[in-house]
């Protein structure tokens, strides 16, 4: 009798702990990280399942049984898709999904649908934006059935793994925007196989390697792939891309920035190439980028000597950042003479003389910073003992394996002579001319508008907005599903102060009058206006791999 009343106190004991874990889980929420636990259990779901059926065959489609009546078979398709992703979600806080039931597909939250290109009286899903919906999980490879999506964006959630290689099968996508996830592994090249694509987004993941040559012979509009762990240099046929915005700030590419840079002038309108351990000195085919106007190379280990020819080409630049390298010699006049300039931070280098025209001053239209150089009767100038190894030893850039190209003297053949006699002595070889040519470079080509080609899609004119950037800092959401353990987002790192990268600080745009995707401006043949001020920097937080360990 005392066995039986021990157990029955028991179990009321542990009754009475489990309410008290609800209670506390209902009135003390967890915020919205996840633990490498939680990130590695997601990867493996996602490795097993994608071993079974990454490459889906054409009657995959039809190996699924639904219970319900879909309008058409395309819209078929794209349920057995939406249902595999929704089984693939670990944690929806938002309840984002939750209308993701029954046959109604194109009332789904966060999915675009549109009239087929090939028969305007069927509907398809033309897209999936899932921006900042906080969610957790993987992409299922059934994700390739929705073989008509124009955009696929998915940024600020938690999803974790890879991009299956089913991926390959939207020939139509316009936009993918994967960026403030947990994604791991080398560059996803199945986005180079998508012949559509204009808009890749991949900031603020875990991707590693090195970044593939093809992806700058892509077609692309704009390049995102800032704060991953890239670690290769940069492709030497770097400057066949026509993309207008080019983002790699905050990788380990280090290497020279390649010469072919001067081939991007027609198109590029913004690079980022900041805190990326380059080397070498300044290309001089810089100055032929005369359409961009933000240049930001800083915080690299950058050496030489600035130039007026480098320079003189850059008439639309408004923010030119060289600071935080090993730059020397003097900064000249034509630089801060650039007509559309606002902004020239040549600080924390080691110059040893400014031009007049370039000395801060209240009454200049232009913010320049000079400060922490070997500038004479300057404040906030290095000492003379870190300043003379680096002053009096200047790097000839014309000798240095990613410097100035330098035409060497022709090699003159000489007749060969008899042997001398046994006692008298060589004669020493003549001296090898390696002095520079001076290279005058021609203006860049005129700016021409960029068209971005038009979607198969026909849909009514609608207001542009671009893809919604995420939180900065809101509070986290309520929570309606098991949350994971929570995550402290960690303040900047400090080499990266956001105060004085505009281009690199969160955006503040007000989204809650979002229409549409941004990418139907493909859908309304108009061009694409990407906002690198505000963009290129994501809401931080704590980066854990998502390994499959």
């Amino acid at each position: 009798m005392e066995m039986v009343e021990m157990e029955a106190a028991v179990g009321r004991c542990l009754l009475l702990l489990l309410l008290l874990l609800c209670l506390i889980l209902c009135y003390f929420p967890f915020s919205d990280g996840l633990t490498d636990i939680e990130a590695a259990a997601i990867t493996r779901r996602q490795l097993i399942a994608l071993s079974e059926n990454e490459e889906l065959t054409k009657d995959f489609e039809f190996d699924i049984k639904i219970d319900v009546k879909i309008a058409n078979p395309r819209l078929r398709r794209a349920y057995v898709a939406l249902q595999a992703w929704k089984d693939a979600i670990y944690s929806d806080p938002n309840n984002f999904t939750g209308n993701w039931v029954g046959p109604d597909i194109c009332n789904y939250n966060g999915i675009v649908c549109a009239p087929a290109p090939d028969d305007p009286s069927t509907n398809v899903v033309a897209g999936a934006d899932l921006n900042g919906g906080d969610i957790a999980g993987y992409l299922p490879a059934e994700l390739g059935l929705l073989t008509e999506a124009a955009l696929f964006h998915i940024n600020s959630n938690r999803f974790c793994g890879v991009i299956p290689q089913s991926f390959s099968d939207l020939k139509l996508l316009h936009e993918f925007d994967a960026s403030n996830n947990r994604f791991v592994g080398p560059f996803p090249d199945v986005l180079l196989r998508l012949p559509s694509l204009k808009y890749i987004d991949l900031r603020f993941n875990d991707f590693e390697g090195p970044l593939p040559s093809a992806l700058f012979e892509m077609d692309l509009d704009a390049i995102f792939l800032n704060d991953n762990r890239f670690t290769s240099h940069i492709p030497e046929n770097f400057g066949e891309s026509k993309a207008s915005v080019v983002v790699l700030a905050n990788n380990k590419l280090g290497g020279c920035i390649p010469r072919s840079i001067g081939k991007m002038g027609a198109t590029l309108n913004e690079l980022v190439l900041l805190n990326n351990g380059l080397t070498g000195c300044l290309p001089l085919e810089i100055g032929m980028l005369g359409n961009s106007t933000v240049v930001d190379v800083s915080r690299n280990s950058l050496t030489g000597v600035l130039t007026s020819k480098s320079f003189e080409g850059l008439s639309m630049v408004e923010e030119l950042d060289l600071s935080h390298n090993n730059l020397t010699g003097i900064v000249p006049a034509a630089i801060c003479k650039l007509p559309r300039l606002a902004s020239f931070n040549f600080g924390y280098n080691f110059f040893k003389g400014e031009a007049e025209e370039c000395l801060p001053s209240g009454k200049s239209d232009v913010a320049y910073d000079d400060s922490n150089n070997c500038l004479p009767n300057r404040a906030e100038q290095k000492s003379p003992s870190l300043c003379s190894p680096v002053v009096n030893r200047p790097v000839n850039c014309s000798r240095f394996e990613c410097g100035y190209p330098s035409t060497p003297s022709p090699v003159v053949s000489r007749p060969v002579k008899p042997p001398p006699p046994p006692r008298s002595k060589l004669s020493p070889p003549a001296p090898y001319d390696s002095s520079p040519e001076k290279r005058v470079h021609s203006p860049p080509p005129p700016a021409t508008p960029l068209q971005s080609p038009p979607s198969p899609y026909k849909v009514s004119p609608v207001t542009m907005v671009h893809s919604p950037p995420p939180p900065v800092s809101s509070p986290p959401p309520p929570v309606h599903s098991p949350p994971p353990l929570p995550v402290q987002s960690p303040p900047p790192p400090p080499w990266v102060d956001i105060a004085t990268h505009p281009h690199l600080r969160p955006s503040t745009k007000d989204t809650t009058d979002l229409v549409l995707p941004r990418s139907i401006a493909y859908m309304n043949q108009l061009p694409l206006e990407h906002e690198v001020h505000g963009h290129a920097k994501r809401r931080r937080r704590t980066r854990r791999e998502c390994s499959s360990e």
